[in-house]
């Protein structure tokens, strides 16, 4: 039976935060038990449908046992952890206590999990324990088994709106993965996440490679990095519920490189924290993860992008979040991207309109690197897409793409490489529209343009790509007020951070004098 996912997905969240209302918890409090529940309910569902595969294929003296589920691929559930054990344990039962065993039976058994799993059941009582368990226990048994990882992606994102600003640091919102992904076609290798957050960008790698017909375990190494221990164990159990697992480790990637990156991936993406001060800079001198030099600026924008770039092999390729201000920044951090460009590593720049986040309205920008590019034809060149005029409005506050939005930007990037456009998710329309019936690149104004190293020097080494898409032919009828407000806004953000820079110059001006003086 195929089952629409999507309700699914929200009667579940509505029965979940319903019970947390009812309760005294803090959102905060509430989440990662809940997911941890999600997980428990995924691992019995593949541990069922492996155990009536194994039935019968133990005989004489040997036992069908943990080695059996394990080279399926399906986690090992002693009867402790079973939902189904759960979910009849007899009144008056400690059912937080039972879970917490639950959770370190299965621990023992799947070493890979050792202590990822929450054990805090005992600050729920056992009313609201029950409830979700029944909640949960409400998934068909006949569903696919990426729904529960959906549904799992589905309650992140919600959890992380409801987190605000802390929501942010550990979500990033999946339309933004998926262009990520389909533009730098993590198809085959060495994939590395060094801000990882929940681990999105290695859910979305595996998917991308699923609609691939291949076997993303078997195609993809995942390494990753995050500094908040709690979100390390989201990124772990996600991965799970996704039948995928990695090298997460927890750590500040600032000053720690527990993967030895330099030169060794074929794909980083990430979304790193934007505008991150008070990095101590001393503490990198001669660190090798940063070619172009430490920005004097008190901004960690062009650590991490300099991360991105050294981490790849000579032919890897990098998408990652950036704020705005990057793309035009001065001084120390325009002399670290004149190098980048001039090294051929900057391949492709995405605007992406506000609201597109959880946690900020500010729009953003998309980078994207590729270190073999400069044995191709577009040694020299680089693709600037606008795609702040496409979304779906998904409420007055949030905005998105359509699967069919995402497949069309990574396809203008696709026919820039001169590689076949892809129609997975029904693009085809919006490329005719653009590129005609048998596409092929061409400048947009307003949608595309390939500018040359040369434009771009005289642009003053600019990666904006508003700055360069130009803007569309527009009927007057059209003139949309807020859009227009948005557009001005942008601008004023840039303006500000050149006030800023120029401030800030002038005082050390003012400083100089004064000494000499």
């Amino acid at each position: 039976m195929n089952h629409n996912g999507n309700n699914i997905e929200s009667r579940l969240w509505v029965a979940a935060d319903e019970l947390r209302a009812n309760s005294r918890l803090k959102s905060s409090e509430y989440a990662v038990p809940v997911l941890g529940l999600v997980f428990l309910r995924y691992a019995d569902h593949k541990f069922q449908a492996a155990a009536q595969e194994l039935a019968g294929q133990g005989g004489g003296r040997r036992k069908v046992g943990p080695v059996d589920y394990q080279a399926k691929g399906v986690l090992y559930l002693p009867d402790a952890a079973r939902f189904s054990v759960l979910i009849q344990l007899p009144e008056g039962t400690n059912i937080g206590a039972a879970i917490n065993d639950a959770m370190r039976a299965i621990e023992a058994e799947n070493p890979d999990l050792k202590d990822v799993l929450p054990k805090t059941y005992n600050r729920f009582d056992n009313a609201l324990l029950k409830e979700l368990l029944k909640a949960m226990n409400s998934i068909p048994t006949d569903i696919e088994g990426d729904a529960f990882g959906k549904i799992y992606e589905y309650f992140l994102g919600q959890f992380a709106m409801s987190e605000g600003q802390k929501g942010g640091e550990f979500f990033t919102p999946t339309p933004i993965v998926q262009l990520i992904v389909s533009i730098i076609e993590p198809f085959h290798g060495l994939l590395f996440d060094p801000a990882t957050g929940s681990g999105g960008m290695f859910v979305q790698s595996g998917r991308f490679v699923e609609e691939r017909k291949k076997n993303p375990g078997a195609e993809l190494s995942i390494y990753g990095q995050e500094k908040v221990a709690e979100t390390v164990r989201l990124a772990k159990m996600n991965l799970a519920v996704h039948g995928l697992a990695g090298d997460i480790r927890d750590g500040n990637t600032y000053y720690e490189d527990l993967h030895h990156s330099t030169g060794k991936f074929d794909f980083v993406m990430a979304n790193p924290p934007f505008n991150v001060d008070r990095v101590d800079k001393d503490r990198l001198k001669d660190d090798p993860r940063f070619p172009f030099g430490l920005p004097r600026a008190d901004n960690a924008n062009y650590l991490w992008i300099q991360l991105f770039y050294s981490a790849l092999n000579g032919t890897g390729r990098a998408g990652f979040v950036m704020a705005n201000s990057a793309a035009d920044a001065r001084n120390s951090e325009l002399d670290i991207r004149r190098q980048l460009i001039e090294a051929h590593a900057v391949d492709v720049m995405v605007a992406v309109g506000p609201n597109f986040f959880y946690t900020v309205v500010l729009p953003c920008t998309l980078w994207f690197f590729d270190r073999g590019k400069r044995k191709t034809a577009r040694a020299d060149k680089v693709l600037f897409i606008d795609a702040r005029h496409l979304y779906r409005q998904i409420d007055r506050a949030h905005r998105d793409w359509t699967p069919a939005q995402v497949e069309f930007l990574a396809n203008i990037a696709r026919l820039y490489r001169g590689e076949a456009a892809e129609n997975l998710h029904d693009s085809a329309e919006l490329l005719t529209e653009h590129f005609g019936k048998k596409p092929k690149y061409a400048d947009v104004a307003g949608l595309c343009k390939v500018a040359t190293l040369a434009e771009i020097e005289a642009q003053g080494w600019s990666l904006n790509p508003g700055r360069y898409v130009g803007v569309a032919a527009r009927e007057e009828e059209d003139f949309d007020f807020k859009e227009r407000l948005e557009e001005q806004n942008e601008e004023l953000e840039a303006l500000n951070v050149e006030a800023r820079e120029l401030e800030e110059r002038i005082a050390e001006n003012v400083v100089k004098l004064l000494s000499e003086g």
